[in-house]
């Protein structure tokens, strides 16, 4: 049985690893656990490398001396992995994998499919509600939310076992893999997977984007967690908007590389919460405030976590080419289109967005603080993303620095709520504003007004 782990990088809460194990259990079958990564995947650099190695370490800790085979594999050049999942599958009774709608992994799944001559299965782990139950896009985060109250009572209590490799118990067999397929596709070595390792320098990635402090895998996203329940959720409502506070959980990078699940992070928090769904508010209006029944910076909390994020994971799944500029509303477009002509006093080239080298201090700040530590605020951005769409010739130019911008600097890019995320600058799940120059009737936003209203 095999397990191709792609997207929920992870041991613990896996609905797709739960999967894979039910099937070798049922068919009395060894599990092997395929954990690779290519190296010319769009914006591959050190950075990004870097965190998905730290959780590779992580995971062969986490399945040290557990009853299975962990096959993590390095490529060392573009192409070299070719043909080690159909290998291994000819050696398969079934192969599971994860679902994830965003960047280039609906491809490589459809094309996996189409190689391998044995069942295979893409598992949804993604968030708190199935993306397969939403039925249809939502075009706003209240409409999204009004479905989710509707709907959450059904899903909440199913949930991932936190450890799912206790249901093989301690005497499953471990299988081997044939020689053939070692020699060609060897396993990555410790010293690849070590921070200091020089291993590191070799592989063919962009290394000028260099990797940062923050450090990846499933054991750090357990401590940024806690430190966050502990040390920052009381006072996360008045604090998340602040630059300059850090009121925010640092929990995007780990969600995004599938280190740590959206059913973890609930829990932990529901649990200090004291909460259970009989304090769950009646009626299903998408109000965002009041329905919970918790702490207001826990409900807060809860918004972003099963509301914008999981908002995001359905526009991607059910918007055909989703981070496409023709996909936005139509309104957007017409009224951006309609100002085109605009005078426009600044316009800066994807080189001199890229280098920070604008005339506002505040964008440039934004840009270097995601340049040099791979994440950036919330609230900034917004910001950031409204003046690239107010220094750009057309929004589509500015919708394609944004995704160049985000995808190659930030931990938390190349996921469906990046693209939401650059998709709102331009109007998407938001409504019409007063009319102003170039933005026609798209929400605007300002460096001084940021200047005015945050700490920074």
């Amino acid at each position: 049985m095999l397990y191709w782990m792609t997207a929920a990088r992870r041991s613990r809460s896996n609905f797709g690893l739960q999967r894979a194990i039910e099937i070798a259990a049922t068919l009395k079958r060894p599990l092997v656990v395929l954990e690779a990564v290519r190296c010319d995947y769009p914006w591959a650099s050190a950075r990004l490398h870097r965190f998905f190695l730290d959780g590779m370490a992580a995971n062969t800790a986490a399945f040290a001396g557990r009853p299975l085979l962990y096959y993590p594999y390095v490529e060392d050049a573009p192409g070299a992995g070719r043909g080690l999942l159909a290998a291994l599958g000819r050696h398969a009774c079934a192969i599971v994998t994860d679902w994830y709608p965003a960047f280039f992994l609906p491809r490589m799944i459809d094309a996996a499919g189409a190689q391998v001559q044995v069942r295979m299965e893409s598992v949804d782990s993604n968030g708190i509600l199935p993306v397969s139950v939403h039925g249809r896009a939502f075009p706003t985060a209240r409409g999204y939310r009004a479905f989710m109250q509707r709907v959450l009572k059904d899903h909440v209590r199913e949930v991932p076992d936190p450890d799912p490799i206790l249901a093989l118990g301690d005497r499953w067999p471990v299988a081997g893999l044939p020689d053939d397929i070692v020699a060609r596709w060897p396993r990555a070595a410790a010293g690849l997977l070590d921070r200091d390792g020089p291993a590191f320098a070799r592989l063919p990635i962009d290394h000028s984007v260099a990797p940062v402090a923050t450090i990846g895998g499933s054991a750090a996203a357990a401590r940024v967690l806690r430190e966050f329940l502990e040390r920052k959720l009381a006072a996360y409502r008045e604090d998340h908007n602040h630059p300059d506070l850090d009121g925010t959980s640092r929990l995007s990078p780990y969600l995004h590389f599938g280190h740590i699940s959206s059913h973890d992070v609930f829990a932990a928090l529901m649990t200090r919460e004291r909460w259970t769904t009989r304090r769950l508010g009646p009626g299903a209006s998408g109000a965002r405030e009041g329905w919970w029944g918790v702490s207001a910076s826990a409900e807060m909390f809860l918004d972003q976590l099963l509301v914008w994020r999981e908002l995001a994971f359905n526009g991607c799944a059910w918007t055909p080419a989703f981070a496409a500029y023709d996909t936005l509303p139509a309104w957007a477009r017409q009224t951006l289109e309609a100002h085109l002509e605009d005078p426009r006093p600044y316009r800066y080239s994807l080189e001199a967005l890229d280098a920070a080298e604008t005339h506002d201090e505040v964008w440039n700040a934004a840009q270097r603080e995601l340049k040099t530590t791979g994440w950036f605020h919330g609230y900034m951005r917004m910001l950031w993303g409204k003046k690239i769409l107010e220094w750009s010739e057309h929004p589509a130019d500015a919708l394609a620095s944004m995704e160049h911008l985000m995808n190659r600097y930030s931990l938390d890019g190349r996921d469906p709520v990046s693209y939401a995320s650059f998709a709102w600058v331009l109007g998407r799940y938001d409504r019409p504003w007063p009319e102003r120059a170039v933005f026609g009737t798209v929400r605007c936003m300002t460096s001084d007004s940021a200047r005015r209203k945050l700490k920074m």
